[in-house]
């Protein structure tokens, strides 16, 4: 009897521990999949490949990643590019709509406007967007509201041209490069447009709508005019190689918005620092991340701008850079 009772003891005994282990087992479980779900989720969508927008991108991350935020740890990011396709824009940004995404960072204005017509609730932090005003993504500089914030990119007209006339101080023709699709470019050329009027200047319009058209345009323009001017625009950065070759055969000056397009052989501009414009835009996101509403965040333009100036294109041009420009400028790109 008492042999009878040890064993029914050890029975009891062990089923107990088989139940412990299987709670320990399930509760571990549900917790890892609790910290898997706890992850909160950030969609990057960025409309084209180019080094300004992936400085911009890198930075974005690297500043997150100081501020806490790591991916892979307590953040999931994922990014997409559109390979300049709106067709992709809208495919992402539906993407991370339907998901429920806790934050979309939307890289340049078409990115933004894509991501601005999938969503109203899922918080929008979009940079490099010249123009928010005019491209419809927010009510103002100041009070943005709704769910969308973010960082300008806009340059001055007037700031590179002035550094034009420093450089190369004969010009009287100028060509505005740009894609008419894009409404950040056409707020710049407006601002070109401004200045030419006040300075005795000539516009002429070479307008795009795709970077095979590029070449073409590119070359009607370097036959009219004595400097050509494009702004940030997406689509013409992105083939920037080509109105370099174009233009240096021509030994026409390109004057550029973005310190990227002067590396791919713009001579020279007058603009904003990218990788703290990413870090900016990072800052923001954090606020949010932290409970903060987009529309209660002001929209923040540089106001910081450097010079930046490509020698190799210069001598290929045959234009001598001014010393006292050279002294200024915050990088000189050179073999």
């Amino acid at each position: 009897m008492k042999k009878l009772s040890r064993i029914i003891a050890l029975v009891c005994m062990s089923t107990l521990l088989l139940l412990s282990l299987s709670g320990c087992s399930s509760s571990q479980k549900d917790s890892a999949n609790s910290n898997e779900q706890e992850k909160l989720k950030i969609g990057i969508v960025q409309i084209v490949e180019h080094p300004s927008l992936n400085t911009i991108r890198e930075s974005f991350i690297a500043e997150l990643a100081k501020e806490g935020y790591k991916d892979g740890e307590n953040i999931t990011i994922d990014y997409q590019n559109a390979q300049n396709e709106q067709t992709n824009l809208k495919t992402i940004c539906q993407k991370f709509a339907n998901n429920k995404y806790d934050l979309i960072v939307a890289i340049a204005t078409p990115s933004a406007q894509a991501a601005v017509g999938e969503t109203k609730d899922i918080p929008i932090v979009f940079s490099a967007c010249t123009d928010p005003v005019g491209s419809g993504l927010v009510s103002s500089m100041e009070k943005p509201g709704k769910n969308v914030t973010g960082t300008s990119d806009a340059v001055s007209a007037e700031k590179i041209m002035e550094l034009a006339k420093r450089i190369t101080p004969d010009i009287k023709t100028v060509g505005a490069l740009y894609n008419s699709g894009e409404t950040n470019s056409q707020a710049v050329v407006e601002d070109l447009k401004k200045y030419a009027k006040k300075n005795g200047l000539t516009v002429v319009e070479g307008t795009v709508t795709n970077s095979s058209e590029v070449q073409q345009v590119a070359s009607s323009l370097a036959g009219k005019v004595d400097a050509i001017f494009s702004p940030i625009d997406n689509t013409i950065a992105s083939a920037m190689p080509v109105v370099t070759q174009v233009a240096n055969k021509a030994k026409v000056p390109v004057y550029v918005g973005a310190d990227s397009m002067v590396k791919d052989g713009g001579l020279a501009t007058y603009g904003i620092n990218y990788p703290v414009l990413g870090q900016e835009t990072a800052k923001m996101a954090v606020e949010i991340l932290k409970g903060k509403k987009p529309g209660d965040i002001a929209v923040k333009t540089m106001s910081d701008m450097d010079i930046y100036i490509n020698q190799d294109t210069a001598k290929a041009i045959g234009v001598t850079i001014p010393g006292d420009v050279l002294k200024e400028a915050s990088q000189i790109f050179a073999k």
